[in-house]
């Protein structure tokens, strides 16, 4: 089992829900319980082990670098890699292939918190196995991914925001990941959804159906998507 020390957190997404929120500063900036989202996810990765971290910019970039800098003040190392153009998950992370090089990473969404004993879980990746899908149940999958699983918690497929009438599944994606540098070999022949986006669920389908192995871990604790004001002030209650 190789312990995994590089994360890649995407937090370039403009966070329109978030109304005024998001007017000066990005989605994952927004504070929740006293420091940003990102703050959270930077710190409980490190804790987990993590010292190298890719963080993808874009709205308001400069936010997330004049806080983070080059990482120091939180016992890491932080470099930057900005997304010019909002054309989804998949394309994405191949701006990480250089960072990454022929290590295995630990992907995450800069706008999901998760209870910091789950990223202990996710960066211990098993020799079998080629990527981790993070999945949690109760979320309205027509928000997100369903996750189809068979009964060893092995990722058979994988649905991006069903609509009503196609298959259903009670696991949902939970926005955390596992992957060797394989992944890049599926994003690279990525075509557009009928979103009009490269998905990164499309990359994660087609190596599952490659024949390697992708499992899936379910999140405990804490899990929340921090999408728009109702969530944060929920969040900031507790």
């Amino acid at each position: 089992m190789a312990k995994t020390d590089k994360a890649v957190v995407l937090a370039a997404g403009r966070g329109t829900r978030m109304r005024e929120l998001t007017a000066t500063l990005p989605k994952p900036m927004i504070e929740v319980r006293g420091k940003p989202v990102l703050q959270h996810i930077v710190e409980g990765l490190r804790d987990a082990g993590v010292r190298d971290f890719l963080i993808v910019v874009g709205h308001h970039a400069d936010a997330v670098q004049n806080f983070f800098g080059d990482g120091s003040r939180y016992n890491t190392a932080i470099q930057y890699a900005t997304q010019e153009v909002q054309d989804g998950t998949g394309r994405v992370v191949d701006l990480a292939r250089d960072f990454v090089g022929a290590s295995s990473f630990v992907l995450g969404y800069g706008d999901i918190l998760v209870d910091p004993a789950n990223y202990k879980r996710v960066v211990d990746l098993p020799d079998d196995i080629e990527a981790i899908v993070t999945v949690t149940r109760g979320e309205d999958v027509s928000k997100g991914g369903a996750v189809f699983l068979n009964k060893e918690m092995e990722l058979v497929d994988l649905r991006e925001k069903p609509e009503s009438g196609e298959p259903t599944s009670p696991w949902y994606n939970a926005g955390l990941y596992a992957f060797r540098p394989s992944i890049f070999e599926f994003t690279a022949k990525l075509k557009l959804s009928p979103r009009g986006e490269y998905e990164l669920t499309d990359a994660i389908r087609a190596l599952a159906h490659s024949g390697r192995k992708v499992r899936a871990l379910e999140i405990t604790g804490e899990w929340a998507d921090v999408r728009d004001p109702e969530i944060l002030a929920r969040l900031n209650q507790r």
